[in-house]
Order: structure tokens, then sequence, then C-alpha cells
């Protein structure tokens, strides 16, 4: 019987902004990797189309050989101000 081959698998983690344009679409970027950005009609959308996006991004540095940023995202958040 033969075994299968294990699939190394690396996790990281990326701070991602949403957005709502003045068209009603959501729109994501991942400010830590240039050009990495798409839209959604939903957040749930959204956010599925980045992490695709993300992924691919990825699979390109490292197809590449460039060095895959490792980012510690903290907390973001929004707040109402009035003046």
């Amino acid at each position: 019987m033969q075994r299968a081959k294990k699939i190394k698998t690396t996790t990281y983690k990326f701070p991602v902004i949403i957005e709502k344009d003045e068209d009603g679409l959501f729109v994501a970027d991942c400010p830590d990797l240039q050009g990495c950005h798409t839209q959604g009609r939903t957040i749930e959308g959204a956010i599925t189309n980045i992490r695709d996006a993300i992924k691919l991004h990825l699979k390109i540095l490292k197809g590449e050989r460039q060095d895959i940023p490792i980012i510690e995202p903290v907390s973001m958040t929004s707040l109402e101000v009035s003046i």
C-alpha cells in the first residue's frame, strides 16, 4: 500500500480593509500585498474574493522566490467622530 504524500502548508494572517463604495459594492484591500484588492456584492462575497486573491498573490510570490511578508495584525475598528 502506497502512503499519501504529505503536503506542507503554511498559514499567514494579513489585515484586510473592507469599505462600501458609492455603487453599493464592498471593496476589499490587503494593504500589505501591493495591488491585492477585489470586491463583492456582499461583505461575505468580498471576504471570499480577497481570500482567493491573497492565496493567488502568495502563490505568485512563492513561485518567483520572493519573500512573503510576515505581519502581526493587531486590530482595526471604525470610530464615529462628530464635530
